[in-house]
C-alpha cells in the first residue's frame, strides 16, 4: 500500500490530518510549549553546540568554500 500523497503546501513526511480551527490552534500552542520546555531544559547544551558550530565556521579560511550539501546548484 502506498502512502497518501501530500497536499500542496503540506509537509512531505507527514500526511495532513483534518483539524478544526480550534484544534489547529490548540495543537500549535502545545507545540510552542513543548519547544519552549525543551529549550529551557537543554539551554546549556544547545548554547554550547551552536557556539561551537559558529566558532568553527568563523575559523574556516576565506579561500576554502564551506561544504553545503543541501545547495542544489
Amino acid at each position: 500500500m502506498r502512502p497518501p500523497v501530500p497536499e500542496p503546501g503540506a509537509s512531505l513526511w507527514l500526511a495532513k490530518p483534518e483539524l478544526s480551527d480550534e484544534a489547529a490552534a490548540q495543537l500549535l500552542d502545545f507545540l510552542y510549549e513543548l519547544i519552549t520546555g525543551f529549550e529551557n531544559a537543554y539551554f546549556d547544551q544547545l548554547h554550547r553546540y551552536y557556539a561551537t558550530a559558529e566558532s568553527s565556521a568563523e575559523n574556516l579560511p576565506l579561500d576554502q568554500p564551506q561544504n553545503d550539501d543541501n545547495d542544489p546548484f
